[in-house]
């Protein structure tokens, strides 16, 4: 399971057998969530607050270019 960051509590990652599209996932103590990342949306979400939501986001919004590059990076695209 290919660990991304973390910052401010989230962990941001992605599983080893994945699928397009480029998406990550997020994980904190409330649970988890899963995001694409063109455009940045969320996708689900299981027990995680809004506030947190909302901080997952921006930090995806302002990372989208290391994540798409250690997505292809990763799956050798």
């Amino acid at each position: 399971m290919p660990e991304l960051f973390r910052l401010f509590g989230i962990r941001f990652f992605f599983f080893s057998n994945e699928h397009l599209p480029i998406h990550v996932h997020i994980e904190n103590a409330d649970g988890d969530a899963k995001f694409e990342i063109k455009p940045v949306r969320l996708v689900s979400n299981n027990g995680i607050k809004n506030k947190d939501l909302k901080l997952a986001e921006s930090i995806i919004e302002e990372n989208e270019e290391l994540i798409e590059r250690r997505w292809n990076e990763y799956f050798k695209k």
